[in-house]
């Protein structure tokens, strides 16, 4: 067995080496500062279609708030804004959040190619050095995307689960380039012309007010479309054939479902808002501050928000969340408040 020697003092402070301080852990590197959503006077909007939506109130200026407000929940208010495979879409990126799991994606790139010409190649290698082969390739372009794209892009994600910082500064400068914002106008246009034509349906007869129009964007880039008409036409009979003395109660019942679901376990991105929400809606409800078109439209968002099945419904609560404060210009969304209800 060996034996222990004790050691003089002096001897176990020569033995012992001197302590030396930790090197202070170098944080990451702050990611530059975004390019905000908004016009840029290189971006062109096609004289017809400015025709068209002007006819429900949007003309050159409205067009670019509104896709400033539709990218704040998605962007926070970014052209581009690279987000990884958290919500099990492989990739999200531009002010409407595109993505490679729904194939939403594919069709911005395969444009933003075509309008490169001859310099594609070059602007691929400028923009996107080391990722751009992959991302451009026919397996990632493909509907859905092949095997080789998923594996290539989910390796290319930090144990944190989100993009390593070289592909994700490589989306980001191909979504803020200008020749890319032009591709994501194009695209938003075309949404906002179908958007048009839904309001007609959904709301037949009716003033197309600015509130709707902002509704049905958000509606149409969230879960790309809206109620069938049958469902429409079952709420309103039921709508029309309710008591007034029914009103309070029945939205109340709607509130109370949406603040159930936010505390429940699987229903993510409104955590730090469902409180505040609860609260401003329930005063707006007691103090009599929701008007009949404000009513039919949460109705309509109860109908078309308990159909978000995205994660099997983790975004039911989110979903509701986001439209209600359009309709109620009150409410929290991603943390962020706008509007007051004092009782």
């Amino acid at each position: 067995m060996a034996m222990l020697v004790a050691l003089p003092v002096a001897a176990q402070q020569q033995a012992a080496p001197p302590a030396t301080a930790a090197a202070p852990a170098q944080p990451a590197p702050p990611r530059p500062s975004c390019r905000p959503v908004g016009d840029v006077p290189v971006l062109v909007i096609d004289p017809d279609s400015t025709a068209r939506l002007g006819a429900i109130g949007l003309d050159r200026a409205a067009i670019f708030a509104q896709m400033h407000e539709t990218s704040i929940p998605e962007t926070s208010g970014c052209w581009a804004e690279p987000a990884g495979n958290f919500d099990s879409q492989l990739v999200s990126v531009g002010m409407s959040q595109w993505n490679f799991g729904t194939g939403s994606l594919q069709p911005l790139l395969k444009r933003w190619k075509k309008g490169q010409h001859g310099r594609f190649g070059r602007q691929r290698k400028a923009l996107l050095p080391v990722y751009g082969k992959t991302i451009f390739s026919r397996d990632c372009l493909a509907v859905p995307v092949k095997a080789k794209c998923r594996e290539k892009i989910l390796a290319a994600h930090g144990a944190d689960g989100k993009l390593n910082p070289v592909i994700w500064g490589e989306f980001n400068a191909l979504f803020e380039s200008d020749a890319m914002l032009q591709v994501q106008l194009d695209a938003y246009l075309v949404l906002l012309e179908a958007v048009r034509q839904d309001l007609l349906r959904v709301f037949p007869g009716q003033t197309i007010t600015l509130r709707k129009v902002r509704w049905a964007v958000d509606t149409k880039v969230q879960q790309g479309g809206f109620p069938l008409d049958e469902d429409l036409a079952r709420l309103r009979r039921k709508l029309a054939a309710m008591p007034e003395a029914d009103r309070r109660d029945r939205l109340a019942a709607i509130f109370a479902w949406y603040g159930a679901l936010a505390r429940s376990i699987d229903q993510d991105g409104v955590q730090r808002d469902w409180a505040w929400n609860l609260d401003r809606w329930g005063c707006m409800l007691d103090t009599g501050r929701i008007d009949p078109e404000q009513y039919e439209m949460l109705h309509l968002t109860f109908l078309r928000s308990r159909t978000a099945i995205g994660n099997s419904g983790r975004w039911q609560a989110l979903t509701f969340e986001r439209r209600a404060k359009i309709i109620l210009g009150v409410g929290s969304v991603s943390g962020r408040t706008d509007g007051e209800c004092l009782r």
